[in-house]
């Protein structure tokens, strides 16, 4: 069995945001694949205290592994018959996530794959965003240079408003406060904004309001900030 198993996205908010599920499978795995190791021995140490992480075996797969690496990673549970767990550095594995080329294989090689229920940021984003629950699109992450960027809003704009259909995007958090600042400048009046930042944790900011209405606002607080934009 492939297990995908939900991490929280905010500090110390496992107890709150993980179902018993997840602290009973990651209790009884001896094999993790991690996006991040120092985050994946610290997530199953917080979760499973009783753990001893020494006699536990953790696999990096991100966005750089090879689909040989990611075949490797998955023998053991074909030559030993044992199962594994995917972690996410924050959120959902799979979803924005290296993980979903580990699911993807488990399918081929005929392996059992079972996603377990927690928190997706891009989720709890839209439906507190109050736009399409419906029709919606997520596109990772826009360009990093201005110009293109400009032209990927106003793309993305022209399908919200052609589709009718929300538009989910994140960006590395230390690039958020530019990328505002661009939406801001590229969007309609009328676009309707959602800024969901740090989502779960006591601080969390959710709010959706026409573009010409947040720049009448000063500029939330999004530098380091895990954040989800949704235009429609």
């Amino acid at each position: 069995m492939l297990y995908l198993i939900p991490t929280p996205l905010a500090d110390d908010t496992a107890p709150q945001v993980l179902p018993p599920q997840v602290v009973e499978v990651v209790g009884q795995l001896t094999y993790f694949l991690v996006e991040n190791l120092r985050t994946a021995r610290r997530f199953v140490k917080a979760v499973a205290p009783g753990r001893v992480i020494e006699e536990l075996r953790f696999v990096l797969i991100d966005k750089d592994s090879t689909a040989a690496a990611v075949r490797a990673a998955l023998e053991p549970l074909l030559r030993d018959g044992i199962s594994a767990g995917v972690l996410s550095e924050a959120g959902c594995p799979g979803i924005a996530d290296p993980g979903a080329a580990l699911a993807a294989e488990a399918h081929r090689l005929g392996l059992r794959v079972r996603p377990l229920v927690g928190p997706s940021s891009l989720l709890l984003a839209l439906m507190g965003s109050g736009l399409d629950g419906q029709r919606f699109a997520f596109h990772g992450y826009l360009p990093i240079e201005r110009p293109a960027r400009a032209a990927a809003i106003r793309a993305l704009e022209r399908d919200a408003q052609q589709r009718q259909q929300s538009q989910l995007f994140i960006e590395t958090p230390y690039r958020n406060a530019a990328l505002f600042t661009d939406l801001l400048a590229q969007l309609q009046p009328g676009t309707h904004l959602c800024v969901a930042a740090n989502l779960t944790a006591p601080d969390e900011l959710l709010r959706t309001l026409p573009i010409a209405e947040w720049r009448r606002q000063p500029a939330p607080e999004l530098h380091k900030v895990p954040t989800v934009f949704i235009l429609l």
